[in-house]
This record gives C-alpha cells, sequence and structure tokens, in this order.
C-alpha cells in the first residue's frame, strides 16, 4: 500500500493516489480513517478540504506547519523561527495576496531565480521535501497531505501538484512522503486537463456497497453493544438504503433513535417503520437544497431526466423532452455532473447520485 511503502522504505509512495464517488459514498470518511491508521504507525498527516472559492495550495502550507508543529518536529519559539520564515516563503510563491513574489524555501542564496510558471512548482517540491524529511529524521514514518473535495480545486493548482509530485518522483528514495486524495467521478477528467500526465495517477473509484457489506455495516456495531437486527428489519433497511452508505447510516442511525436499544435488545421491524418519517425528513431536506441550489435551465434538465423514469437516462431522451439538439445540453449536464447531483454511468447514460431524487423532482411538476 501507499503507507507501507513509505513507512518501510522511506521513499515516495507513487503517484497522486485519487478516490472517486459521487457524494455521500463515503470518500471522506475514507480518508479521515487512513489518516488515523497513518497517525498510529508515525506518519505527521496535513489535512487540506479544497474549494472553489480559494487555492489549496496556501491552505497546504498552513496545514503542514500545524501539524510540523503538532508533532514538535518544528520547535516552538524563536527555535522555529527559521522554519516559519521558510513556510512563509512558500505561501508567497503560492500567491498569497499583497507580497512579493518569491522563491526562498529551502533555497541557496546563490540559487538562479526561477523562471515564471516554474517557481510554485519548486516550492511546493520543496515544501513536501524539507517537511517529509524532517519528520524522518525525528524517527517518524514519513509526512502524509489528504485532500479532500480535489474536483474543487483550480486547474493551476492541480498542475503544480502533479509537476511537483512528478519531479520529486525522480528522487523517490529521498522523499518519505505522499498525497491521498478524494474527489466526485469528475476528479479524473480534472486532473487529465490541467496535466496530460495527471492520467498516470492512481484512480481509485468507490462503489456502492454489496449487501453483504451494508449487512455487515448494520449488524457489526449493533453486535459490539450486545444489540441484533431481526431478519426483518434488515432486510428491509438494506432495501431502502440500495447499497448507498449514506442512506444506510441515516436509516440505520434513524432506526437506532427511534428504539433507543439495550444490551439485549432487537431491532425490529416495528424499529424500522417508527425511524422512517425522520430519515424521510432528512432526505427531502437534501433533495430540496439539491433542487434549490439548481439554475433554471439545471432544473429543466433534472425535470426531462426525471420524468424519463428510469434509473440510467440517455441524453436523447433528455434532449427529446426538452426539445433540444443533444449538444445544447452539454452544458446544464456538465455543471450538474459537477455538482455531484448527475453522474455518467457509460456512453451516453447518466443517473442521480442520490436514490429517491427522480420522485422527488417528479412529485414537483
Amino acid at each position: 500500500s501507499v503507507i507501507s511503502r513509505v513507512a518501510t522504505f522511506g521513499e515516495l509512495g507513487g503517484p497522486l493516489l485519487v478516490f472517486h464517488a459521487p457524494r455521500g459514498v463515503g470518500k471522506t470518511s475514507l480518508l479521515r480513517t487512513a489518516q488515523r491508521q497513518a497517525a498510529e504507525v508515525g506518519f505527521v498527516t496535513a489535512w487540506v478540504a479544497c474549494s472553489r472559492e480559494r487555492p489549496f495550495l496556501p491552505e497546504l502550507v498552513r496545514a503542514v506547519e500545524r501539524a510540523l508543529t503538532r508533532a514538535e518536529v518544528i520547535p516552538p519559539g524563536d527555535a522555529g523561527a527559521g522554519w516559519r520564515a521558510r513556510l512563509d516563503g512558500s505561501s508567497v510563491e503560492f500567491g498569497l495576496p499583497g507580497a512579493k513574489i518569491r522563491a526562498d524555501l529551502a533555497r541557496r542564496d546563490d540559487a538562479p531565480e526561477a523562471s515564471p510558471g516554474v517557481a510554485p512548482i519548486a516550492a511546493l517540491e520543496d515544501l513536501l521535501h524539507e517537511a517529509a524529511t524532517a519528520v524522518r529524521r525525528r524517527g517518524g514514518a514519513g509526512l502524509l497531505v489528504f485532500l479532500d473535495e480535489l474536483h474543487a480545486a483550480s486547474a493551476d493548482d492541480m498542475a503544480t501538484l502533479l509537476n511537483a509530485l512528478q519531479n520529486l518522483d525522480g528522487e523517490r528514495e529521498d522523499n518519505p512522503v505522499a498525497v491521498i486524495t478524494a474527489g466526485l467521478p469528475v476528479t479524473p477528467e480534472a486532473l487529465t486537463r490541467a496535466a496530460t500526465f495527471g492520467e498516470r495517477s492512481a484512480f481509485v473509484p468507490l462503489d456502492l456497497l454489496s449487501e453483504a457489506d451494508a449487512r455487515a455495516a448494520l449488524t457489526e456495531p449493533a453486535e459490539s453493544l450486545g444489540v441484533e437486527w431481526s431478519p426483518e428489519a434488515l432486510d428491509r433497511v438494506v432495501a431502502e438504503a440500495q447499497g448507498h452508505p449514506y442512506f444506510l447510516q441515516l436509516i440505520g442511525s434513524a432506526t437506532w433513535n427511534a428504539a433507543r436499544p439495550e444490551e439485549g435488545d432487537v431491532l425490529d421491524l416495528e424499529a424500522v417503520m417508527a425511524g422512517v418519517p425522520a430519515a424521510n425528513d432528512q432526505l427531502t431536506a437534501m433533495y430540496r437544497a439539491r433542487w434549490g441550489s439548481a439554475t433554471e435551465g439545471e432544473q429543466a434538465f433534472l425535470a426531462a431526466m426525471a420524468a424519463a423514469g428510469t434509473d440510467n437516462v440517455t441524453r436523447a431522451q433528455i434532449a427529446q423532452r426538452l426539445g433540444v439538439s443533444t449538444q445544447a445540453i452539454s452544458v446544464p449536464r456538465e455543471r450538474l455532473i459537477e455538482k455531484g447531483v448527475i453522474e455518467p454511468v457509460g456512453h451516453g447514460l447518466v443517473r442521480f447520485t442520490l436514490p429517491g431524487f427522480g420522485s422527488y423532482v417528479r412529485s414537483l411538476a
């Protein structure tokens, strides 16, 4: 695995690792679990949630600084002033407003000035290399960077990250670092647009849970507290969730709250039915929020898609209901995919990422 490679050999963990899936499948939870496990085996970890409102590279510098300070790799007070000055220089390189562009993170005074467009890449290389080797020198396993919501990052920031990792790979044995990310299904395409070699990243799609995994997700936590699920109740929740992790968590939690079981109790179908209204209220609120955030054109697209009444809908079906060409629906289609409301599932096919959203949209007609 990526983590074991860095910990065992003290070398780069490989290309950018990208988990991608629709919202609600558990990407962030997966990254948080990996972060906790990495910390237990001696890694220093930095976490950044990307946003369209701001570049993530300056956020990354601050996240690394906080992580190194917590781990006492950067000493407190004046003893750590040199490190903080170099981190400040790196932030400037990534476009900190109101500051002069500089490239002084771990650079020699006599080093030639980097040409435009190169300095941010070099600064990120230096940041990751210096931080990771400092952790290793103090007996730690290395540095792990976690980037959530990577699809929201700008193309420039993505390109800088990809270039820096590619350059570090040239001396992989001297860079005990890995970058692990998560994003919506559009993330692989966005990375490839940012830099053609982005396609060499390690892409891992996260799918819906199998029936066996869904059952285990309900029964195992309950069993640890001495509570069981009746077969009928378990069947109903699994059928309602349709393998969607968020739905499974929502309905399971609503059932538990309705029954308030104690050790030795059994969650039965009556408890499930008592919890369903609360779960449905939360789902409806989610549906309403997704519909309300869509533009008028996107709402027309969603209504046409929902009217088809099938799980997977073709571009031709949507265009025909709207009375336009298939090319004319490209813009709302791409925007809705970026928002995580719909997802492509095959050539020319899309589906709603939340089960039941189509029924909700049809109810608005």
